[in-house]
């Protein structure tokens, strides 16, 4: 007898509940902070401060926007400080999910029980993004009301996109760690192969917005993310949301076929 469809995500995203509200908590917190701080650059000190910063890395670091409401979040909490944290959860939650749980020498005593490798790996991965929903709609949220209490000149249809690609964004590479984890049993092999990627494509974005290169940005997976400018203008990149959905399943895939073929000794 199987065991009921949804018990293994459900009963990971309990046994991880406090953890998620400590990141929901604590990523929206820190892009509350960033976010109330718009008010003040308008002022002469800061835009004295802007105009002093070399051209060159305001354009590497999207800060050559900043003047805007919607440039000065999207610089700031979805494509720096927000986003950097939801990477840190969502690629080591990914990387602990299949091959923690084997270092640990726990996922041989569920593989024991009444479910089959297809199916603890989908469930854990149904859960990975869940919990990486929770902790991107607690920033949403948050980016929707301070828009709406400092009267900032961002539309919340656009708040709701932005969001929405964070989240298949930050899933891509989480799915990436869990997906490498899950092939080779090596948490720290899944941390580095998906971190490595995730800071190569931040990079490579960078330097392509500094020196006008179009082959790197184009390869760059913040650039499908953020190339449609989400939360300035609502748009989405179409070519772009394809190519993150697009490798998400490819490491998904790739990762199910390595799992099912390692010998677990079960």
């Amino acid at each position: 007898m199987r065991a009921t469809p949804g018990t293994i995500a459900l009963g990971d995203l309990r046994d991880h509940r406090r953890s998620i509200a400590i990141w929901a908590v604590a990523v929206a917190a820190v892009s509350a902070m960033y976010t109330s701080f718009y008010p003040t650059i308008n002022s002469g000190d800061w835009t004295s401060m802007l105009d002093s910063m070399p051209s060159g890395l305001m354009t590497a670091m999207g800060f050559d926007s900043l003047a805007t409401a919607a440039g000065y979040v999207t610089s700031t909490v979805y494509s720096l400080i927000g986003l950097a944290l939801l990477l840190v959860h969502g690629i080591s939650r990914g990387s602990r999910l299949i091959a923690g749980d084997e270092e640990d020498g726990v996922l041989e005593l569920e593989l024991t029980a009444p479910v089959t490798r297809t199916s603890t790996y989908v469930e854990r991965l149904a859960a990975l993004w869940l919990d990486l929903l929770i902790v991107v709609a607690a920033v949403t949220v948050t980016i929707v009301v301070l828009t709406l209490a400092l009267s900032l000149d961002i539309s919340l249809g656009a708040v709701l996109v932005a969001g929405a690609l964070m989240w298949v964004l930050v899933g891509m590479f989480s799915t990436l760690a869990f997906a490498v984890g899950a092939a080779t049993g090596r948490r720290g092999t899944a941390l580095a192969v998906a971190s490595g990627i995730a800071v190569a494509g931040y990079v490579l974005r960078a330097i392509g917005n500094l020196t006008g290169s179009s082959w790197m940005t184009s390869v760059s997976p913040f650039h499908w993310y953020l190339g449609s400018d989400p939360l300035g203008t609502g748009g989405v990149s179409g070519s772009g949301l394809a190519l993150l959905v697009g490798v998400t399943v490819v490491c998904a895939v790739a990762g199910i076929v390595g799992l099912r073929g390692r010998d677990l000794m079960v």
